[in-house]
Order: C-alpha cells, then structure tokens, then sequence
C-alpha cells in the first residue's frame, strides 16, 4: 500500500486540474463542485467559536486531532466559500501539524490563480480560511 499524497502532490494534482479548465467560470464551477462533496458539518460544530471571521458568508470550521494529525470538518452558507474550504480541507485535512506549518498556502493558492478570481472580499475570506486552520495547527504544535 502506497503512502497517502503529500500536499504538493495534491497541489500539483489540483494545479493540472485547474489547467485542464481553462477558463475562470469552469475553474469557479470545479471549486463550486468540491463543496458539493464536502461531508455534512454535524449541527454541534456550528458554533460562533468555529466561524471564520472575515468571511463574505457565514464558514464553519471544525478541527479533530486525530493520531496527531488534523482532521478538518467545515461548512458555509455559501456555494463558493463551501467550495474555497473544501478545496483547502483537500490539501490541508489529516495532515501533521508540522507539513501544515510548511505549506506555503499563500504561493499555492497563486499557482492555482484562485484569489485572483475572487472578489477582493472573497480573497480576504480565503486567507481568513487558511489562517485559522495554520493557527489550529501552530496550536496543536504547542500542545
């Protein structure tokens, strides 16, 4: 059995994904898509203390330590956020805390042109997205 993909190569997966597409409404409708399949965020997690602020729309994310990795669970009232959270829980969920710490998320999500697609207000939800999960992971690296 092969050992699980790191995040590069699910970067590098996503990368020729998002080449493949072309154009920014099939790249939109992919990130859309990802939501879709996204699992149920369970009514518990829906708390104020797992919204992420600076978020366009309301987004949920959970985290679950798991043999010390991290395991991401999130929602949104939004198709596109749910879609943004989702393609980070790809690269991100049931990682060690350490390989979260040293993605450069900000170059990542450059290389797949995603916050150059996005409202200026949607950008600044994608970084909120991803600063709360490296918190979750600097915090996990403390304990």
């Amino acid at each position: 059995m092969s050992a699980d993909p790191s995040i590069d190569d699910v970067l590098a997966e996503l990368v020729e994904e998002f080449d493949l597409l072309g154009d920014w409404e099939g790249r939109i409708e992919y990130v859309i898509d990802l939501g879709k399949d996204l699992e149920p965020l369970p009514d518990a997690d829906r708390t104020d203390a797992n919204k992420v602020p600076g978020c366009a729309a309301q987004v949920w994310l959970a985290v679950r330590p798991r043999d010390g990795r991290l395991v991401f669970l999130a929602d949104s009232d939004s198709a596109l956020s749910k879609g943004n959270i989702a393609l980070l829980l790809k690269l991100y969920s049931d990682r060690r805390p350490d390989e979260i710490l040293a993605f450069d998320a900000r170059a990542a999500l450059d290389r797949l042109g995603l916050p150059s697609a996005l409202t200026r207000q949607r950008a600044n939800g994608l970084n909120a997205m991803v600063g709360r999960i490296r918190d979750a992971a600097a915090s996990a690296t403390r304990t």
